[in-house]
């Protein structure tokens, strides 16, 4: 069981390699079979279609974001300022996998099964619950006034995402952002954080 676990986990980081360098669309099952130099067999008892394994490194990705996120640090911190870490984190994912699109879909249209729609939802949902349970640890401590903590954190990241389309909109139209325009992401997502978070506290 441990050896099948540790296979399936290599095929996925292959596949995230090569998903990263040449896109998802433009990425066959033969050629991570090759990159690996694992039989299509072996790579099929694993993964039965694409779609299932980009539904494995989607959940990779998932679980190693979720993974890095410290929940119970927000007794111990400001509220701001662990929405300050959380917004590094989510910016180091963001950037280290920009080139799957995973957030604007895929035009291979045998990617966009119900299945992988549903995960996303699932994983989106999961992400917006941690940040309200942020939000309520912080009105429970009277850092913060009270509200409706699930519809602001929806607010909230619906707020930072929406910073993220509009840079990469007004960018220079490359393939893959610029360091300047990064950064760029990275201070407004910061300032709108802590603008954010101070528009709530008590007064």
């Amino acid at each position: 069981m441990v050896e099948t676990d540790k296979k399936r986990e290599t095929i996925i980081e292959g596949a995230i390699k090569r998903f990263i360098h040449y896109g998802i669309s433009k990425t066959t099952m033969n050629e991570i079979a090759e990159d690996l130099s694992v039989s299509k067999p072996s790579l099929y008892y694993y993964f039965p279609d694409k779609s299932s394994l980009v539904l494995g490194v989607i959940e990779k990705i998932f679980n190693d974001y979720f993974a890095h996120l410290d929940p119970g640090k927000a007794t111990e911190i400001s509220l701001e300022q662990c929405m300050a870490n959380y917004v590094e984190i989510r910016h180091r994912f963001f950037q280290k996998y920009y080139m799957l699109h995973l957030s604007s879909g895929s035009p291979d249209s045998s990617l966009n099964s119900d299945e992988l729609k549903k995960h996303f939802m699932t994983m989106h949902a999961k992400n917006i619950q941690l940040h309200a349970d942020l939000f309520q640890v912080a009105i429970d401590k009277n850092e913060i006034a009270p509200t409706d903590a699930y519809k602001t954190a929806e607010l909230y990241l619906d707020s930072l995402a929406g910073i993220t389309s509009l840079c990469i909109l007004h960018g220079n139209k490359e393939l893959f952002p610029s360091k300047k325009e990064m950064k760029n992401i990275l201070e407004r997502q910061l300032s709108l954080s802590s603008i954010f978070i101070k528009g709530l506290k008590n007064q």
